[in-house]
């Protein structure tokens, strides 16, 4: 039995690294069309006239199935890190990033994928890089190459393009000029720019927190502040299905798949390959996501989509040929921060 398991250990350790971050990318990019087809399946099992897999109960009880599995893996780092050596400004930090990334962020892409198109949250949801790339040139003095910048700045552009383009419907708002936005658009696009903020949050103030404890900290206080929202804004009744065994055993093959295997592929891929292998991967999202939405949800990109999307992806072209010529310092150090840094960076990955 323990040859077997060796043996199995030497296979799995001859899996190159870009393996792993392909199917955690496949993972990530599938997460919000499995969560629109989740609501689905829901709609049609209700429970008293009532959807008992609503955006807000994916939200929240996945959270909490999601937060069960990130203990577990990641129980060896918490039983030999103390709470005490996090100082003031180090919780107070993770207290913003938390309400940035845990509660508001998801809670807006979850509205947003109610409201639009998987697509458009998608595209979207690629305005977060070059906002963080400004912020980090803009805050932190980071020095990157003009490649990396015209990518970004053709990104942007495509994103724009894709909201700006779109045929009126209904949940539009009024931005002035004759120019109206989505709703859900705008949701998807403040979900992104709160992602952005609290990495940068993250890479000032959070760099010498382990990603466990940072991730659990995180999880735990992003599910208490968006339930204590939601009840704030909906009250108690909106959580009325929330004990609900069909909804729980989504939940839990949800957060397995998307947490758990997801999580433990990223986290195996950024260990095992370069950071210039980490941006590429990450690049191929925004494909995933789309190629997701048609295949699970049927749902066909629009001119818009095509066009904001093709502007997108040379963007990222661009930025890719940017990363491969930066120099990467490869020291202990500055790999820990890498895979922290590169783990916030990767964006929303379904919680």
């Amino acid at each position: 039995m323990s040859r077997l398991a060796t043996n199995i250990s030497d296979l799995i350790n001859q899996i190159p690294g870009r393996v792993y971050l392909m199917l955690a990318i496949l993972i990530f990019g599938a997460a919000n069309s499995i969560t629109r087809k989740l609501t689905e399946v829901g709609a049609q099992n209700l429970i008293d006239g009532r959807n008992p897999i609503s955006f807000c109960n994916v939200l929240f009880v996945g959270n909490l199935c999601a937060l069960m599995m990130l203990g577990f893996i990641y129980w060896k780092q918490w039983k030999t890190y103390s709470l005490r050596q996090l100082s003031r400004t180090d919780w107070l930090s993770l207290i913003g990033v938390a309400i940035l990334a845990g509660a508001l962020a998801p809670a807006l892409i979850f509205l947003a994928l109610s409201l639009t198109m998987v697509n458009n949250v998608v595209l979207i949801g690629r305005i977060e890089p070059p906002l963080i790339l400004a912020l980090s040139v803009w805050l932190l003095r980071e020095r990157v190459n003009r490649w990396v910048i015209a990518g970004s700045v053709i990104s942007f552009v495509g994103v724009v393009l894709t909201i700006v383009l779109q045929k009126p419907e209904g949940n539009m708002v009024d931005m002035g000029g004759g120019i109206q936005v989505g709703k859900g658009e705008l949701m998807a696009a403040a979900g992104a720019v709160f992602l952005a903020i609290s990495t940068i949050i993250s890479k000032v103030k959070l760099r010498q927190i382990p990603l466990g404890i940072f991730s659990i900290i995180r999880a735990v206080i992003g599910t208490v502040v968006f339930f204590a929202i939601a009840l704030k804004l909906f009250g108690p009744a909106h959580f009325m299905d929330v004990f609900s065994p069909f909804l729980w055993q989504w939940m839990l093959l949800y957060s397995a798949v998307i947490v758990v295997a997801g999580q433990l592929f990223w986290l195996t891929g950024l260990k095992k390959t370069s950071t210039s292998e980490v941006s590429l991967a990450s690049a191929f999202n925004p494909i995933v996501g789309i190629l997701a939405a048609y295949f699970i949800l049927g749902e066909a990109p629009t001119f818009a989509q095509y066009i904001g999307g093709g502007i997108v992806l040379c963007g990222i072209v661009l930025n890719q040929i940017g990363v491969s010529r930066q120099s990467v310092e490869t020291t202990a150090k500055s790999q820990v921060d890498s895979a922290k840094e590169m783990d916030m960076e990767a964006g929303f990955k379904g919680l």
